[in-house]
């Protein structure tokens, strides 16, 4: 299976790859640069190929971005022309070294409310044809072989909604818009996906209105906080409000348990993912 975490980039990619080999893992998300901010990544033809080589010694295939904290592609024109510069860098450069895509929070309305009901009429105004024409925008810009991937939100921003995430994905009809489901959002949101039957119910619903085949990746993170609360705030495994029935049944689930599960917790150092955290997933997968 395809274990790994979110791992610190200091001292170049290739570290982060051997960071997450040394705890256990054998797959990976980094950020191609700060999330905080709007640089964009500047690699050398030397670091690039550090990594690669990096990835072939420790046997890690599937590596992803997570784009910047700052993409909105429905805020001010300012920030939605720095949203789209952002992520057309970061999947050219994922193009460059081999990394499978980038995992990215589309952002949020400027009038706070929910994002999307059961009403058509609701999904179709204009705020809609803003966020497909970027998302566009993006997609032509860059590497065929590298997919978008939008994150689900436990928190009122686009995708808490997974009726809106199948309406984004069914109108932009591109087979590299992809889906990255996180469990500590999904808690956030209130999906109780704590017995065999709530998450083959769950999985069955993503299948019919999204299509298995477009869940790329999962974040299999614990929460803070309890179900519902609408507030997204990791926790380490087993640590949280997350049950921990919900982590065995999502890694051994036959729909997709051949997916990456990544990590993105606090460890218990508060130092970033680490063998413990990795571990206990482990514990968790049916031999």
């Amino acid at each position: 299976m395809l274990i790994g975490a979110h791992v610190s980039t200091a001292g170049g990619y290739s570290e982060a790859v051997r960071r997450v080999h040394e705890i256990g893992g054998n797959c990976l998300q980094i950020f191609s640069t700060s999330p905080r901010g709007w640089r964009v990544a500047n690699l050398s033809s030397e670091e690039i190929q550090k990594f690669k080589k990096a990835c072939v010694q420790y046997k890690i295939s599937s590596v992803y971005f997570h784009a910047s904290y700052l993409i909105n592609l429905v805020g001010s024109s300012e920030i939605q022309q720095k949203s789209i510069n952002s992520l057309v860098s970061e999947l050219k450069t994922a193009g460059k070294v081999g990394v499978r895509g980038t995992v990215v929070h589309l952002g949020s309305f400027k009038d706070g409310k929910k994002n999307i009901n059961s009403d058509v009429s609701f999904r179709e105004r204009d705020r809609y044809k803003l966020l497909l024409k970027n998302i566009k925008i993006v997609l032509d810009k860059t590497p065929k072989e590298t997919f978008l991937i939008i994150e689900n939100m436990g928190m009122r921003k686009i995708g808490m909604d997974l009726a809106e995430i199948a309406y984004i994905i069914k109108n932009i009809k591109n087979p590299r818009l992809k889906v990255c489901l996180d469990t500590c959002h999904l808690h956030a949101a209130g999906f109780d996906l704590s017995n065999k039957k709530k998450i083959d119910n769950f999985l069955l619903g993503f299948e019919k209105m999204i299509g298995l085949e477009n869940l790329e990746v999962i974040h299999i993170n614990d929460s803070r906080d309890e179900l519902g609360a609408l507030r997204d705030r990791h926790d380490n495994i087993n640590e949280g409000f997350v049950n921990k029935e919900v982590f065995r049944l999502i890694l051994n689930h036959r729909k997709i348990k051949k997916l990456p599960f990544i990590a993105e917790v606090p460890g218990f150092d508060n130092q970033g993912a680490d063998k413990r955290n990795i571990d206990r997933l482990k514990k968790l997968i049916k031999s």
